[in-house]
């Protein structure tokens, strides 16, 4: 036991070293320190909709087959579907500015069965980004390297994985400003790369244009208006990926600089301008130089090679170009690590996930979050074996599926406000047709695709959701065993009406120091058991709480000040209890976001100044507890007792009998 300590101090420092030096909740400027600027925003979260112009471009071009003037009609729609899902999405950070994207969208507009649904495909999709992101980025990057090297092309992208979840686990404006580089090197390789393709065949325009006009007329001929129609929607539908990244803004609000709205907005345009320029440009870059798949390398590769194949250094550029591509990739990977545990701590506040992945960790980062979204990202690259075709199938499912709920929603919320709101029959005319788009990419996709690795994700999607209604019940079932709990003891609390003491504590006196939450049946069943098993022993009763900052309360400075002084309030309420039973009272409180830490700091220093100072806090007992009931609910009062004993403090647990 005695090398405990100092191996807890080893681990700490390297813990702090990795991770960083944790922040301080209590500094005014800690939500301007950590928020993102639109441009920071655009890298973090607009990436995962840029890196998406690596493949889902490709995917619709190869749909297009023997039908290539098809090419630009691609282009256009592409290029209209990006605003117009990008519009409907700004229109939710307008509605919705504390973010939480397609969750908090489909559960406040539709309902809670809705946002369970569409809060399961999120954090689905957050994993598979992470995953597809990295894949493709590890794909890239060895596509230029020579065949007897790719036997660690799965090593290397797993460590790719490691990388982001320890830069996630530092912060996430840090994480940032490390990628930034990365982002800007894509954006202008992918500028020489397009603008040269589209202005190298301005000489030959004219007969592109010949060359379009022959191919439409002679399909127009062969299979009709009906035909071209089938072959144009089926390559649009697969080529859903170019718009998976869009939701990522609006779930990324929590994390921008105020004024949020107009950050959010300012974010979402950047993106929308640069993910329509980029895949617009592809398609006609595609057509124009007639470009065709090549065994082993992406579209882009072939795109790259062929253009700057003649310079001088060409296959150099060629490299350095689709290299970019792939440090995108890995960009966008962070989106998923950024989105993901968010969208994760929201559902927890809700109870459909353990309330323990709504805590931040001393670097106010949803640490519990970061690691689940890094190691289930691991297991399906594991799984996949890295998978491109595999991954991006069950990827782009999810994604529409909460498109398509985010529509609907803000359809409904329209009509439902429509007295409050000019124009809004054109708003809902522009909320209907974004899901017509969203819901037709899902249902093509589907039916594509469900033999191809569809199956698997909406198993997973029924899997997560499934998982989600039991542990919210087994909470709800707390939760109305408690209520019941509350209404017998603080209805009796009332009567307790003794001599009022209001003299001081006393630091000589044996004094008993009791950790509490709200004020509630719970925190009044502990103080009275220490009445009953302790009877005249102390003289002192003090209250201590924490204010616990979690993803619920740490969206600015004035939620955690209303969160400080509802502690406060609760406390008093147990202080004037105590002082009307003859007992000597006060309270401390602390704010934190970890409540074992901050509680056993606050404790320490209590002892300090009360010596003939006892420790009481509160277990929930169930009558039979089972691992389920470990992962739901924190083990606090262990950790804090096992904490205050090494100090040598002494700590009791008394229980509290549910009988579920």
């Amino acid at each position: 036991m005695q090398d405990e300590a100092p191996q807890q101090s080893l681990l700490r420092r390297i813990s702090t070293k990795i991770i960083g030096r944790p922040r301080n909740i209590n500094d005014p400027s800690i939500f301007h320190k950590l928020s993102l600027i639109a441009l920071l925003s655009w890298i973090g979260l607009g990436a995962d909709g840029l890196s998406s112009s690596s493949y889902g471009p490709e995917e619709a071009f190869k749909a297009i087959a023997g039908h290539t003037y098809l090419a630009i009609f691609l282009a256009i729609a592409t290029a209209v579907t990006v605003f117009i899902i990008s519009y409907t999405y700004s229109k939710i950070i307008e509605k919705f500015p504390h973010g939480g994207g397609g969750y908090i969208v489909a559960t406040h507009t539709i309902g809670k069965s809705a946002g369970v649904v569409s809060g399961s495909a999120l954090l689905i999709d957050y994993v598979l980004t992470i995953t597809v992101s990295i894949a493709a980025c590890g794909d890239a990057i060895f596509s230029f390297l020579p065949l007897e090297y790719h036997q660690y092309s799965l090593i290397f992208k797993i460590s790719l994985i490691f990388i982001l979840i320890l830069l996630n686990l530092r912060g996430i404006k840090e994480s940032v400003t490390i990628l930034a580089p990365i982002f800007l090197l894509f954006i202008v390789t992918h500028v020489l790369l397009l603008g040269y393709g589209i202005i190298s065949q301005a000489s030959a325009i004219g007969s592109h244009v010949n060359q379009f006009s022959t191919g439409f007329n002679g399909d127009l001929q062969m299979i009709g208006i009906v035909g071209v129609l089938a072959i144009f929607l089926r390559a649009f539908s697969l080529g859903g990926g170019t718009y998976t990244g869009i939701e990522a803004v609006s779930n990324g609000l929590p994390v921008m600089r105020e004024p949020k709205v107009r950050t959010g907005k300012r974010t979402m345009m950047y993106m929308a301008v640069s993910l329509s320029l980029v895949a617009g440009a592809l398609f006609f870059c595609y057509y124009l130089l007639d470009i065709q798949p090549v065994q082993g390398q992406t579209l882009n590769a072939v795109l790259a090679t062929n253009l700057f194949s003649g310079w001088p250094g060409g296959i150099f550029i060629a490299a350095v170009i689709i290299f970019s591509e792939g440090l995108l990739l890995f960009v966008a990977a962070q989106t998923g690590f950024i989105d993901g545990p968010r969208v994760m701590a929201n559902m927890a506040v809700d109870s459909w996930f353990p309330k323990k992945f709504a805590a931040l960790s001393e670097r106010l980062t949803m640490r519990n979050g970061v690691l689940v979204m890094g190691l289930a990202a691991l297991f399906l690259m594991i799984g996949t074996n890295g998978s491109i075709s595999f991954l991006v199938i069950m990827y782009a499912i999810n994604v529409f599926l909460t498109f398509s709920l985010s529509q609907v929603g803000m359809a409904r919320f329209t009509i439902k406000n429509r007295k409050k709101k000019d124009h809004w029959v054109r708003y809902l005319l522009i909320f209907i047709l974004g899901f017509a788009l969203c819901f037709t990419i899902l249902i093509v996709t589907i039916y594509e695709k469900i033999g191809e690795g569809g199956w698997l994700t909406l198993i997973i999607t029924l899997a997560v959701i499934i998982i989600c209604y039991l542990i919210r019940g087994h909470y709800q079932k707390i939760k109305k065993a408690m209520k019941k709990f509350d209404e017998v003891l603080l209805l009796s609390s009332i009567h307790l009406v003794g001599h009022l003491n209001t003299k001081p504590v006393n630091p000589k006196h044996m004094t008993a120091v009791i950790l509490v939450t709200g004020y509630s049946g719970y925190g009044v069943n502990t103080f009275l058991s220490l009445i009953r098993s302790f009877p005249g022993l102390y003289k002192n009763i003090i209250f201590v709480s924490i204010a616990e900052i979690d993803s619920g309360s740490f969206k600015g400075a004035e939620e955690v000040e209303a969160l400080k002084t509802s502690v406060q309030s609760s406390l008093l309420k147990y202080v004037q209890l105590a002082q009307r039973l003859g007992f000597s009272a006060d309270y401390r409180m602390d704010v934190g976001t970890d409540v074992v830490e901050t509680a056993s700091h606050l404790c320490e220093s209590i002892a300090e100044e009360f010596p003939k100072v006892m420790f009481f806090t509160a277990k929930l007992v169930f009558r039979h507890e089972t691992i389920f009931h470990k992962i739901l609910h924190n083990e606090t009062a262990f950790s804090v007792q096992r904490r205050l004993q090494w100090k040598g403090l002494p700590v009791v647990i008394l229980p509290v009998r549910i009988d579920i």
